[in-house]
C-alpha cells in the first residue's frame, strides 16, 4: 500500500483517529495516538517525534529525541477501539540524520533481509512461527522485601476437578491431555475462533486453531508462513489481537513460556526457508528431500544454537520450559518427523514448495524481529562455511542411553548461560551490518542488570519449603 492509497483509505474509512505502534527492544508494542488531521502523505517521510529515553533499552536522557517513521504497507483499521482508528507499524529513525536506529528490531530484520540478497544465494527468507499461550480466568503475583506469590486460574484447569462451582460439571482437560479432546473439554473453541475472525479481518492468514497439550486452556493458531520483516509485524499483530480478544470476553492470555508447574510450556516452533526468483531453495535429494542448501542451514543453526536462545529464548522463564528429559525439544539434533530433535523436518508434504526446516527450541516470548534475524544469520553462516551438520538422530531422544545423549549436545541450561554464549559467539550476526555490537552489548547487560541479576536477588517461595527449617 502507498501513502497514496492510505489517505484514501482514511476517507474511505471515516477514519478519526491514526495509532503509531513501534517495538521496544526487548519486545513489545509501544503506541502512541495523532489525530487524523495530523496524516499526511508527508507523514510517511517526516514521521512523527517521541521521547526515546522512556524506552527499555534505548537512547540516554541527553539524546532522546527521535522519530517514527509509518510504514504504508502496514495500513490496518485497529479492531478494537471505539472511534475509526487506523494502525500504522513504524520504523524510528534519528531526527537529524534519518539513519535508521540500529536498536530498533523492525530495522534490525529489514536488514537481515538486505543482507540475505547481498550474498546472491537467495533474495527471500520465509518464516512461519507457530505461537503458544494459555487464556486464563485470573491471575495474580506480587513480590515485595518479605512476600512473593503467583496465582492463575482457569475454568478448564485440571486441578479445579474437586471445586465447588455450584454446579461443577466436569470434562476439564487432565494434565498433558489437552491435544486435542472436542468440546465442552476443550472449552475455548468459540473464544479461539472469535480470534481467528478478527485476526482474518486484519488481513492474517490463518491455518488452524486448536487446544494445546497442557490444561488449563492452553492454545494454538498458526499463522501462514511469510517473508522475515512482514511475519515480524504479523506476529506482533497476532498477539495484539489474541491479547484484545480474550481481554474483552473476560479472559486473559499470556505468551510465558512455562506459567504451570508440571504441564507441557508454550513454544513457539519456526518453519523457515529460503527462496529465489520464486523457486524454493530448500528442496532436494538429501537426507528427508533436503538440499544440501538446507543441511548447510541446519548445520549453522545447531552450531551457533546456544547463542541464538539469547534471541529465541530471551527470558529466565524460557529455562523453566528448556529442561531435559521433558516435553521441551532441548537436545541439538536433527531429523524428519522426530519432533524430540530440535530441527525438524516436516514430511507433510511432498511437493518442494512445504520443504522446509522447523526449529524448535524458540518460544513466544521472544522478539520475533531478532529472533528471526537471528536464526537466518546462523542459517546464512552455515550455507556460507558448508558446515555440516552431522549425522541425523532419529531415534526418540527422550529415551536414549546416557552413552548416546552424552554425544548430543543441548540448548542453555538458563538464560544466563545463553548470554554468555551469545557473548561469546556473535560475528555471525555482524555480518552486513545486521546486528551491531551495541545492540549484542546492551541486549547481554539489560538482559543480565534487569532479569538475570534480579532474579538471583528475590528469594523463591519454593525455598522456604526446602530450607526454613535448615
Amino acid at each position: 500500500m502507498t501513502p497514496k492509497a492510505v489517505m484514501d483509505m482514511v476517507k474511505s474509512k471515516g477514519v478519526k483517529m491514526v495509532d503509531v505502534k513501534f517495538m521496544d527492544f526487548l519486545g513489545l508494542w509501544q503506541h502512541f495516538s495523532v489525530p487524523v488531521s495530523e496524516l499526511s502523505e508527508d507523514s510517511f517521510e517526516d514521521g512523527y517525534g517521541f521521547d526515546g529515553s522512556s524506552i527499555r533499552g534505548w537512547q540516554p536522557i541527553h539524546a532522546s529525541d527521535m522519530l517514527v517513521i509509518p510504514d504504508p504497507t502496514t495500513a490496518v483499521m485497529d479492531p478494537f477501539t471505539k472511534e475509526a482508528t487506523l494502525s500504522l507499524i513504524c520504523d524510528i529513525a534519528d531526527p537529524l540524520t534519518k539513519e535508521r536506529y540500529t536498536r530498533d528490531p523492525r530495522n534490525i530484520a529489514h536488514k537481515a533481509e538486505a543482507y540475505l540478497k547481498s550474498t546472491g544465494l537467495a533474495d527471500t527468507a520465509y518464516f512461519g512461527p507457530e505461537a503458544e499461550f494459555f487464556i486464563f480466568d485470573d491471575v495474580r503475583f506480587g513480590q515485595d522485601e518479605h512476600s512473593g506469590f503467583y496465582f492463575v486460574d482457569s475454568k478448564e484447569g485440571f486441578w479445579n476437578s474437586g471445586r465447588i462451582e455450584n454446579p461443577n460439571l466436569g470434562y476439564k482437560p487432565r494434565y498433558k491431555e489437552g491435544y486435542f479432546p472436542v468440546p465442552p473439554t476443550d472449552k475455548f473453541q468459540d473464544l479461539r475462533t472469535e480470534m481467528v475472525m478478527v485476526l482474518q479481518e486484519a488481513g492474517l492468514e490463518i491455518e488452524a486453531q486448536h487446544h494445546e497439550v497442557a490444561t488449563g486452556g492452553q492454545a494454538e493458531i498458526d499463522l501462514k508462513f511469510g517473508p522475515l520483516t512482514k511475519m515480524g509485524d504479523n506476529l506482533m499483530l497476532y498477539k495484539y489481537i489474541v491479547k484484545n480478544v480474550a481481554y474483552r470476553n473476560g479472559y486473559t492470555v499470556t505468551f510465558m513460556p512455562k506459567p504451570l508447574f508440571k504441564d507441557n510450556g508454550s513454544g513457539m516452533h519456526v518453519h523457515q526457508s529460503l527462496w529465489k526468483g520464486g523457486t524454493p531453495l530448500f528442496a532436494g535429494d538429501c537426507y528427508g528431500g533436503l538440499s544440501q542448501m538446507a543441511l548447510y542451514y541446519i548445520g549453522g543453526i545447531l552450531k551457533h544454537a546456544k547463542a541464538l536462545c539469547a534471541f529465541t529464548s530471551p527470558t529466565t522463564n524460557s529455562y523453566k520450559r528448556l529442561v531435559p528429559g521433558y516435553e521441551a525439544p532441548v537436545n541439538l539434533a536433527y531429523s524428519s518427523r522426530n519432533r524430540s530433535a530440535s530441527v525438524r523436518i516436516p514430511m507433510y508434504s511432498a511437493s518442494p514448495k512445504a520443504k522446509r526446516v522447523e526449529v524448535r527450541f524458540p518460544d513466544p516470548s521472544c522478539n520475533g524481529y531478532l529472533a528471526f534475524s537471528a536464526m537466518l544469520m546462523a542459517g546464512l553462516d552455515g550455507i556460507e562455511n558448508q558446515i555440516d551438520p552431522g549425522q541425523p538422530l532419529d531415534k526418540d531422544i527422550y529415551h536414549l542411553s546416557p552413552e548416546e545423549l552424552a554425544n548430543v549436545p543441548s540448548t542453555p541450561g538458563s538464560l544466563e548461560e545463553a548470554l554468555a554464549a551469545l557473548k561469546a559467539d556473535h560475528k555471525f550476526m555482524l555480518k552486513g551490518d545486521v546486528f551491531t555490537p551495541d545492540v549484542i552489548d546492551t541486549w547481554i547487560e539489560y538482559k543480565t542488570v534487569n532479569e538475570v541479576d534480579a532474579l538471583k536477588l528475590r528469594p523463591h517461595p519454593y525455598e522456604f519449603g526446602l530450607y526454613f527449617d535448615a
